[in-house]
């Protein structure tokens, strides 16, 4: 398995690997409309012989001049167990180093996950007025269930 950036052609498996988990009510739904304009946040896992099948997707999203986003972490079923996570992350923050960020948040309903990597449970209220902008679109606005963490890189 290896980590690319994601293509066009990539969309639709990873819109369907997101709404499989957002079915189930572990990650927040991404319409098509919203993957094809964002395209070029996301990388993908995919397995060695096979460049084209999607195992995993994690998106970075710039907000500010010191801060993005970790957004829409997911692997498929098979990969649970694996490090598929951690090495998604792992390249989104390595990317966000070398963009001269100085930090990454992630809202997530899986806080653990990222505290093992180093992140730290941070108010909502420290993150700025511009992030919650995406909010509004939020099925769950204004009652926000997930954990704010954040990792100064």
């Amino acid at each position: 398995m290896h980590i690319r950036k994601a293509i066009i052609g990539d969309i639709k498996d990873i819109h369907r690997l997101l709404n499989h988990y957002a079915d189930q009510g572990l990650l927040l739904p991404r319409s098509l409309s919203e993957l094809y304009d964002h395209l070029r946040d996301y990388v993908v896992l995919v397995s060695d012989d096979n460049r084209y099948s999607i195992h995993g997707v994690c998106g970075l999203r710039i907000c500010w001049e010191d801060l993005a986003e970790i957004k829409s972490l997911a692997v498929s079923e098979e990969q649970h167990g694996k490090g598929s996570g951690i090495r998604l992350v792992e390249a989104c923050l390595k990317e966000s180093r070398s963009l001269g960020l100085k930090k990454v948040f992630t809202l997530t309903y899986v806080p653990d996950f990222f505290i093992k990597l180093g992140f730290k449970v941070v108010e909502k209220s420290v993150l700025p007025n511009k992030i919650w902008a995406d909010c509004l679109n939020c099925p769950k606005f204004p009652d926000c269930d997930e954990t704010a963490l954040m990792i100064n890189l």
